[in-house]
């Protein structure tokens, strides 16, 4: 039983990417990640370089998972118990991002931890488009949106707090390419864009939507929920099995705007962090 690191996303794939695909929902991140690292090379997501890594349990076959592409916290995925101890040896970890069971067992290395964020998981079942539907149409994103689009990219940003260093260029990079391949879709109401829905890359036949993001003046109208629903019809039309959102738990509006659709929960995850001074 042992752990296996690499900064190639290729080698990590060849040992790992069978395990991911089993299990695409819960894999979800780690799949587009990679994706991602394939497509756009190991510093996608920052200026250092990944940290890939797996262990495999006695039988062999591997039984977890970890990617961590700073500054964004550790992803660790579907780990067998066992494996949590050695990894804490093996990596000086002090921020991780993993499954409620995993993410308590990290901190329970630390001397004292903080909950960061809380999030859940969620598959599509049977799509309930929003009744009464909002004022307004659904519409491709063009590259006459871009500035608009770089803004709320920014600003959604903000809202999950997540790290401020490349933004720019990686928001650029995602809003050129999602336009480009027809994956950012505007509620635009009166003529006037008031909500934005993002869907990733179909990977072993699950897509997730990502970002939604509603300017603060036009909330409230349930335009989230109809641009949601129609990227998720969308998804389901191009082929999708699965169709996958996270929603942050402490935000009950967007659980609720999400489970009203039809989405239901599949599993909640912690990003949790050391103290400082326990890591």
């Amino acid at each position: 039983m042992t752990w296996t690191f690499t900064d190639d996303v290729d080698t990590f794939l060849d040992a790992a990417g069978a395990s991911l695909a089993a299990r695409p929902a819960e894999s979800t991140v780690m799949l587009t990640v990679t994706a991602a690292l394939r497509r756009h090379g190991p510093h996608a997501f920052g200026d250092h370089d990944p940290v890939l890594g797996w262990w495999r349990g006695a039988d062999g076959e591997v039984a977890g998972t970890m990617l961590q592409t700073p500054p964004y916290p550790a992803s660790l995925n579907a780990l067998a118990p066992e494996a949590v101890g050695p990894l804490m040896a093996a990596r000086q970890l002090t921020h991780v991002n993993a499954d409620r069971a995993t993410a308590r067992a990290v901190a329970a290395h630390w001397p004292g931890h903080r909950v960061d964020e809380e999030e859940r998981l969620y598959r599509l079942g049977e799509l309930v488009p929003p009744s009464p539907a909002p004022g307004g149409r659904a519409r491709a994103a063009t590259p006459a949106d871009r500035e608009l689009l770089l803004r709320w990219f920014a600003a959604f940003a903000v809202d999950i707090g997540g790290p401020a260093a490349g933004r720019g260029e990686r928001h650029g990079r995602a809003v050129d390419e999602r336009t480009a391949e027809g994956r950012l879709t505007l509620w635009e109401h009166e003529g006037v864009p008031v909500s934005m829905a993002g869907i990733s890359l179909q990977i072993a036949g699950t897509a997730r939507v990502a970002p939604v993001y509603t300017p603060p003046e036009h909330r409230g109208r349930g335009y989230a929920a109809a641009v949601t629903a129609e990227v998720s019809a969308a998804a389901q039309e191009a082929g999708a099995d699965e169709v996958l959102l996270f929603a942050d738990l402490a935000n009950p509006t967007s659980n609720g705007v999400y489970t009203r659709i039809g989405y239901r929960a599949v599993s909640d995850r912690l990003v949790v962090s050391a103290e400082e001074g326990c890591g």
